[in-house]
């Protein structure tokens, strides 16, 4: 009769024990996500490289500028 209790608590037993382990793990799996998420990101937008440098601020624009951008 000493197995009785055991019986009764069944499958719902380990449950509150694995809790805890279950949310740390679902926890790292959800940070790794939003790091890969945020990896690909980053490697999809390179900001710096495909930018055009800007016109001199101090010099004035011309029609020059306007109508033939290439020429420096």
């Amino acid at each position: 009769m000493k197995n009785e209790g055991a019986l009764v608590m069944g499958i719902h037993y380990d449950y509150k024990s694995t809790r805890g382990d279950k949310a740390m793990k679902k926890e790292a799996k959800r940070k790794a996500r939003i790091e890969q998420r945020r990896a690909k990101r980053s490697s999809a937008n390179p900001k710096e490289s495909d930018q055009k440098p800007m016109h001199d601020i101090n010099k004035p624009i011309t029609l020059e500028d306007l109508t033939n951008p290439d020429k420096n």
